[in-house]
């Protein structure tokens, strides 16, 4: 029995021995050993590469939020966006060359794949249309600098009436992702976007109308807005935002109970929407403090009820003549 067991533990050994020393065991130590560990390299390399990107952004982010700056420079928005497109590219790439070499551990001629990479990239050149102009477009985005992270934008999407409106999450060559501000996310590919308005490029302004009843005196309203326009400035926060003083660009439509007037002033980027609400309020409280109401304003009407001393008493019927 020992023998036995003997001579089949000889046998499983002399076959495994066999096995690598054969033509697929000596495949698999020196090509497929080599593939797996291309495979593991590639994984790990893609790994650092998105670390990287992330450690440079966070880094930007941190060096945002210890200064004393309001918004972030054009400078730290683009280069969040070359950042994330690098790490994108960078790991395309290097997958690519990965893959090359895995085709030359396998002993494909690269000769016989001439002719199928021709038409496939023929069917991709009519079918990936799309893809190639999303890229095309994302690298003319970041090159050109038009909006980077951070920004705030609206973008008119081809076949689509209302823009996206919101801020910039992410850039790649690809999409635009973007964050409303009711939190939801957009992703637009870059191919779809016709028309880039930035909102938050170097300075801002905010625009305000005031409407004011046309039998208004112009010129003491006038005197209003350019005190509304002092106090905005005396405002230690208000000021931090404003790059001028408020100015009263005068008349800008007349209707036919109301003359609208315009104030605008000129903002830290995307700090346009804060100062106006708050110079609004300035200008509503100035105008109420001279008597400035609208047309439509009325004073308020109080019914009163009438003691019972002034109500006089129904006067009673009178008696009907008795005919006898």
């Amino acid at each position: 029995m020992t023998t036995n067991n003997t001579s089949l533990a000889f046998s499983v050994t002399s076959r495994w021995h066999d096995f690598w020393r054969g033509g697929i065991g000596e495949w698999i130590l020196t090509h497929g050993l080599r593939i797996v560990l291309l495979i593991i390299f590639a994984v790990l390399a893609a790994r650092f590469i998105s670390w990287a990107a992330q450690k440079i952004t966070r880094r930007i982010d941190a060096d945002f939020q210890e200064s004393d700056q309001l918004v972030r420079t054009e400078s730290a928005k683009h280069r969040q966006a070359v950042a994330s497109v690098i790490s994108w590219v960078s790991i395309a790439v290097l997958f690519v060359v990965v893959g090359m070499d895995i085709t030359k551990e396998l002993e494909i001629p690269v000769g016989s794949l001439v002719a199928p990479a021709a038409v496939l990239g023929a069917a991709l050149g009519f079918g990936a249309q799309r893809v190639v102009q999303d890229l095309l477009s994302g690298f003319f985005v970041i090159t050109e600098k038009q909006y980077g992270f951070g920004d705030l934008v609206a973008l008119t999407v081809a076949g689509i009436a209302a823009p996206a409106e919101g801020t910039v999450e992410d850039v790649t060559l690809r999409v635009t992702k973007l964050r409303s501000s009711d939190g939801e996310v957009f992703t637009i590919p870059n191919g779809q976007i016709v028309k880039t308005m930035n909102l938050s490029k170097d300075w801002a302004r905010a625009v305000i109308d005031i409407p004011v009843p046309t039998s208004a005196d112009l010129t003491m309203v006038n005197d209003v807005l350019q005190g509304v326009s002092e106090t905005a400035m005396k405002d230690s926060s208000l000021r931090e935002l404003l790059l001028d003083a408020p100015q009263l660009m005068g008349v800008e439509s007349i209707e036919l109970d109301t003359v609208n007037l315009r104030m605008v002033a000129r903002t830290l980027p995307g700090k346009q929407f804060e100062v106006g609400r708050r110079l609004r309020v300035l200008v509503i409280a100035g105008l109420i403090r001279a008597g400035v109401v609208t047309s439509t304003d009325t004073a308020p009407v109080v019914n009163t009820i009438a003691s019972t001393a002034t109500v006089s008493k129904p006067a009673e019927p009178k008696p009907m003549d008795d005919p006898t």
